[in-house]
């Protein structure tokens, strides 16, 4: 089930914004399933390039692996769509851009691609904050475009937890 207003993302980027400035720290994303739309909802912000560094859409699992650095073995062993995948993705962005912080996201936006054991609207999430990763399994009910904008608001919602918490 859905407990997030996703209407209310631009505000949450202010607010994200003003942390990573007060800090000094630049943000990196690692996309799968939303296929850049969290970087899109940061650049959308007047500015981000004072605290938005870069982002990588990293679809396919090739991508995973070249550009954040993702072992194979960890796809191949687990899934995409896992927490150590999640994990390796967060830190491979912030290891391969000039971020403090990452977050990171590979899930089945749907309506296809689920099976029993990774449902449709299933999201593993990663989070490298000043060199501590966290990680985070949630489904998301609804068809693809509200499960990637649920998606996007608890990647940075959690993301801003955790900077106000570092």
């Amino acid at each position: 089930m859905n407990d997030i207003d996703a209407s209310d993302t631009p505000a949450l980027v202010e607010q994200l914004a003003q942390v990573l400035q007060d800090k000094g720290w630049m943000m990196a994303t690692a996309e799968s399933c939303t296929g850049g739309l969290i970087a899109g909802a940061c650049t959308d912000l007047s500015g981000s390039s004072n605290w938005f560094e870069r982002g990588f859409v990293t679809y396919s699992n090739e991508a995973k692996t070249e550009l954040l650095g993702v072992d194979a073995s960890l796809i191949g062993g687990h899934g995409a769509v896992s927490e150590p995948v999640a994990r390796a993705m967060a830190e491979g962005a912030v290891a391969r851009s000039r971020a403090q912080v990452a977050v990171a996201v590979t899930g089945v936006a749907g309506p296809t691609g689920g099976s029993a054991e990774k449902p449709v609207g299933t999201v593993w999430f990663g989070w490298s904050v000043g060199g501590q990763a966290r990680t985070e399994r949630r489904r998301f009910d609804g068809g693809r475009a509200e499960v990637r904008a649920a998606t996007v608001h608890h990647a940075l919602q959690m993301l801003l937890k955790l900077l106000r918490q570092a």
